[in-house]
């Protein structure tokens, strides 16, 4: 069959290349995980860079390294030469055990959802639906676990916020679901002036103190137990943070905790949503799409929402001075108001 675009101009022959490679991504994400969890990128950046050294350094057979590493290279986070190969400069930085920027355990972070992923049509059958998702069970342990994969790729974010926002004037910061406290850990070393609190739910809350114990800024950030969609907020933050659990709450969840922090937050304070948005026709990107689509799995009433639904949400409570700013390309947005003063 030709294709043809609305001119009527003649377009390349459709085939079914594109649905193939979507169907079968899941075998590059298992390919991905199997070279993280036996240690690929780690021996080859500590010299075992051949195909028989790699197999003898993880107890692999070698047709069994051959495999892996074929794969590997075709995706581009093996480069050959020669006999030898060579992590990609992503991988390397980031998937080399030891290495102070190590994300691996954020990669493997959604696997346990493997298999609830492989059920996707039967969840989204599902009717009845939970406020809060997973984390109306959500244990001490489960936060634990939960907080170890994603502490790093918070540390990193929220380093990256601190770049782009001046708060050396700011004197408390409210973190919402502040989970293991990354944004306030980081902006307390910055800011000596600053005091901060993590608001989060009772056993999050926990863990929070631990990490807040671990960096030793316990004496300016604390972490208070509660859910923040249901309990009075502390007062008086002149800067409050929503950070990357946008698509985990339905928009009137969003609405309320937006104009709970509004009446919470001091005269002329600011509030940051970073979030994982969507475009305002809500057509992608793809990335915030799925975290959205992900909530079906744990029977969230959870969506994605668009820039323009938050910008809607601030002006609805009051904010001013509205605007959005790209944070992560393609993954998260920065979505900003004024609490007039």
């Amino acid at each position: 069959m030709i294709a043809a675009d609305i001119k009527g101009t003649a377009m390349k022959p459709l085939d079914t290349i594109r649905l193939q490679n979507i169907a079968l991504a899941y075998q590059q994400s298992a390919a991905l995980f199997a070279a993280i969890e036996l240690g690929v990128f780690t021996a080859i950046a500590r010299g075992a860079n051949t195909i028989p050294a790699i197999a003898a350094r993880l107890d692999l057979a070698p047709h069994q390294a051959d495999r892996l590493v074929t794969v590997l290279t075709a995706m581009e986070l093996l480069h050959k030469d020669g006999a030898a190969y060579v992590n990609a400069p992503d991988v390397e930085r980031f998937l080399v055990q030891g290495s102070e920027r190590y994300a691996g355990a954020w990669m493997l972070f959604t696997k346990p959802q493997w298999n609830d992923w492989g059920v996707l049509a039967d969840k989204l059958r599902v009717k009845a639906e939970k406020r809060l998702g997973m984390y109306e069970e959500f244990s001490v342990e489960d936060a634990r676990a939960y907080h170890a994969a994603t502490n790093s790729i918070g540390m990193g974010a929220a380093r990256r916020f601190l770049k782009q926002v001046d708060l050396s004037g700011s004197r408390l910061l409210l973190d919402l679901g502040g989970g293991s406290g990354a944004y306030s850990i980081e902006a307390a070393k910055a800011h000596p002036q600053l005091r901060a609190i993590v608001f989060d739910l009772p056993p999050v809350a926990v863990v929070a103190r631990e990490y807040i114990a671990r960096h030793g800024v316990g004496d300016r950030v604390s972490a208070v137990a509660g859910d923040f969609t249901a309990n009075d907020f502390p007062q008086g933050a002149d800067v409050v943070v929503m950070a990357s659990n946008l698509p985990q709450y339905s928009a009137e969840l969003i609405q309320l905790v937006v104009r709970k922090a509004f009446a919470a937050m001091a005269p002329g304070g600011q509030m940051h949503l970073v979030g994982e948005a969507l475009n305002d026709q809500r057509s992608g990107p793809l990335n915030p799409a799925l975290w959205g689509l992900a909530e079906a799995l744990s029977g969230s009433t959870g969506v994605a929402h668009s820039e323009a639904e938050c910008k809607a949400f601030f002006a609805k409570a009051g904010f001013v001075d509205i605007a959005v700013h790209e944070f992560v390309p393609g993954i998260l947005s920065r979505i900003t108001g004024r609490k007039p003063a």
